[in-house]
């Protein structure tokens, strides 16, 4: 990270130090996802790019501030962007927009930090961001999918993608009970992942990736154990799954036992390789 102390999140020294110094025969790819919250008006440091300038919002700032050159010299990239449509779950902040860039190594992004051109459009982000959670993650291979349940193409399910409500990607961010706890069943994610998938499938639902997260290079103190990203034809294709008997029954009985704490968010993506980046089983991407 930067050497100055930013202003909207506390750096995990601890993690940072991991990402720095990964041996290169075990390091590898990192995907750095980012839920950030603006402030109303942007709020630029004395004498820095910005400064004295005609008031913008944070959002503004925050576009300004997208790194695509230093992302581009480090060999990462933006695979994942959107707009936060509504939040379901999860205490302040409201959070107004999530992105995920992958990094070729750990290490990378930590080289990142450093460089100038980055150093320069810092400013922006400082300005522009209120709050931030940036956690690291890596994919992991999702359960199978139920027997019997079809996954039907999105022009064939209830409520198909309209130009006045497209594909959503509904975000969890997750941390779980310790597992250790007698009250809590170490299958009751599981049971109901497999319950939520059989109501989620004939609706248009699909994993676009899961992540473990192995660290939360910059927030507010909490650590996080997974996120989990979903596709879905429509916002109302999501809300008739979130309304669904059998589902909100399979809540209370497991997932609500398994989480500790979680944001619950629909995503309207204005940028989406997610899926593409991550590794398939036989070693492609």
């Amino acid at each position: 990270m930067s050497t100055d102390v930013p202003r909207y999140g506390t750096v995990d020294r601890d993690y940072g130090m991991r990402l720095a110094t990964t041996p290169p025969g075990e390091d590898g790819p990192v995907w750095m996802v980012n839920l950030m919250k603006y402030r109303e008006v942007a709020d630029y440091a004395e004498g820095t790019e910005g400064a004295g300038g005609p008031a913008i919002s944070g959002k503004e700032a925050d576009d300004l501030y997208t790194p695509l050159e230093s992302l581009a010299g480090v060999g990462a990239e933006i695979v994942f962007a959107g707009e936060v449509d509504q939040q379901l779950l999860g205490d302040a902040p409201i959070w107004d927009r999530v992105g995920v860039v992958r990094y070729p190594t750990r290490r990378s992004f930590i080289e990142m930090q450093s460089r100038p051109d980055f150093q320069k459009q810092h400013a922006h982000k400082d300005a522009g961001m209120q709050e931030t959670i940036v956690i690291g993650c890596q994919p992991f291979d999702i359960p199978a999918w139920p027997d019997g349940i079809d996954q039907p193409d999105w022009a064939d399910v209830p409520h198909p993608p309209t130009d006045d409500d497209g594909p959503v990607m509904v975000i969890h961010v997750l941390k779980y009970h310790d597992a250790d706890d007698a009250a809590i069943s170490p299958e009751d994610m599981e049971a109901y992942t497999q319950s939520a998938a059989r109501t989620a499938g004939p609706h248009g639902g699909r994993v676009a990736g899961w992540f473990a997260a192995e660290g939360t290079i910059l927030g507010d103190g909490r650590t996080w154990d997974q996120v989990r990203f979903n596709a879905f034809p429509s916002k109302a294709a999501f809300m008739a799954v979130v309304f669904d008997p059998d589902r909100l029954a399979a809540q209370k009985d497991h997932r609500e036992k398994a989480i500790a704490d979680t944001y619950t968010m629909i995503v309207r993506p204005t940028l989406d390789d997610l899926a593409a980046s991550i590794p398939t089983p036989g070693g492609g991407q």
